[in-house]
């Protein structure tokens, strides 16, 4: 009899990478929740998505053995509830919990590994004036304690930006920090959290070389299996690409690694998937973390996909089956790869974006390239969700090559044959 796997957040581009693992001959997969019921959505109401999960695990025959998600709120925060509820395999709700609450986060860090994170401060952005509660010189980085893709993060250089973004803050913020702060109270967080007043925090900027550890921890033993680079563009703040293996010294990724397991262990996360967010600085020689996501990145899937193989949906669906993870390989078609994220950076609305038939043509041309267009003809660039603060992502390519120039060689190739078209 086959294992009932329940996906938070089922979509297609990860469904055919969970069929293609090893362990897919074992298992049938069903959504607890499908991708267009956590995103594009006017809210999150909690318990309504938490009781459709529910109703459609008790509806499968057979029941439940596993849950996994690769994606971010709210997906991430209901695997653990889930899991609970069904007696199975997974981790605590409480670790994952404190893991996501940038400054519960920061917190628990500052108790373990304090040369290795920034200044930071609470403030409320409802405050009359929470500039004058921040108390730091600038630059510092503002945003809420629970967000993703960069959502309503700004980097401040003077006062007038601030009053500009703490504007735009005060006016999205509870799209997603009330649903969450709602958990944290349903489920008996500590109360010195769960019942702040505050709801943003400000921090001092990392710089340097930034980088992922993707990783897991199975009964307090803590992996790092593979460190992705993260490569900004040259001139604003957003993410370029995405490169795998990492460029740094191994002696760098070895620190990293050390620091990382120090405040897993800490936070007493297990029995999780989890990549944490590292700078370094090298005029300083120092590393420093950024953030901790209790999910394995399904940005880097496909480039674990083209270097090992096997994406490391398999490490992730391992844990949830209560299995320790098998080591990856190193089985892949390219000895590189990357995942270009294409921007634009002012608003508009979109006239033309490439056919099937031109992706078509390249991944025909360039084996192993992928393009998933993330905009439609007629969408206005400014109704887009959940973008960062300064960049409007049209599409994601995946890449693979046989060396680091190739991968650079081959995103300018497909940018020449496909038609983006943004009417001003």
């Amino acid at each position: 009899m086959k294992q009932n796997v329940f996906v938070v957040g089922m979509d297609r581009f990860n469904l055919e990478k969970l069929r293609r693992l090893p362990e897919a001959e074992e298992c049938d997969f069903h959504a607890a929740l499908y991708i267009d019921e956590i995103r594009n959505v006017s809210r999150y109401d909690m318990d309504a998505l938490i009781a459709t999960a529910e109703q459609r695990i008790k509806e499968t025959p057979g029941g439940i053995h596993a849950v996994v998600s690769y994606f971010d709120f709210p997906a991430t925060d209901l695997v653990p509830i889930i899991a609970k509820t069904f007696g199975i395999p997974g981790p605590d709700l409480e670790s994952m919990l404190k893991c996501q609450h940038k400054y519960w986060s920061r917190l628990a860090q500052q108790q373990v590994i304090p040369d290795h994170i920034p200044a930071f401060h609470a403030f409320d952005p409802a405050d009359d004036d929470p500039f004058a509660s921040i108390g730091m010189k600038f630059p510092f980085w503002i945003k809420p304690f629970r967000s993703f893709r960069s959502f309503l993060a700004f980097r401040i250089t003077n006062k007038e930006q601030f009053s500009k973004h703490i504007r735009k803050i005060r006016e999205n913020i509870r799209f997603i920090h009330e649903p969450f702060i709602y958990l944290l109270k349903k489920y008996d967080m500590p109360p010195e959290i769960a019942y702040m007043k505050e709801s943003c925090l400000a921090e001092k900027p990392l710089y340097g070389h930034q980088c992922t550890l993707e990783g897991y921890v199975f009964d307090g033993d803590v992996v790092i299996y593979g460190i992705v680079d993260s490569i900004r563009d040259r001139h604003f703040s957003s993410f370029s690409r995405y490169e795998y293996p990492s460029s740094l010294p191994d002696d760098v990724q070895n620190r990293m690694a050390g620091v990382c397991r120090r405040v897993i262990r800490h936070i007493e996360l297990d029995y999780s998937v989890f990549n944490v967010e590292f700078f370094y600085d090298q005029s300083r020689d120092e590393v420093n973390l950024l953030e901790i996501n209790p999910r394995i990145s399904q940005s880097h899937a496909d480039l674990f996909e083209k270097v090992h193989g096997v994406s490391h949906h398999r490490v992730m669906l391992q844990i949830a089956m209560g299995r320790k993870p098998d080591p990856l390989g190193k089985h892949g078609e390219f000895d590189y790869a990357a995942k270009f994220m294409h921007r634009t950076f002012e608003p508009g609305k979109v006239t033309k974006v490439p056919s099937g038939e031109e992706i078509a043509s390249i991944a025909d041309e360039m084996p192993g390239t992928i393009i998933k267009p993330r905009v439609s003809e007629g969408q206005q660039l400014s109704e887009l969700q959940i973008q960062d603060s300064y960049s409007y992502e049209l599409e994601d390519i995946f890449i693979g090559a046989d060396s680091r120039n190739e991968l650079v060689d081959k995103y300018h190739r497909v940018l020449e044959k496909i038609s983006f078209s943004i009417e001003r």
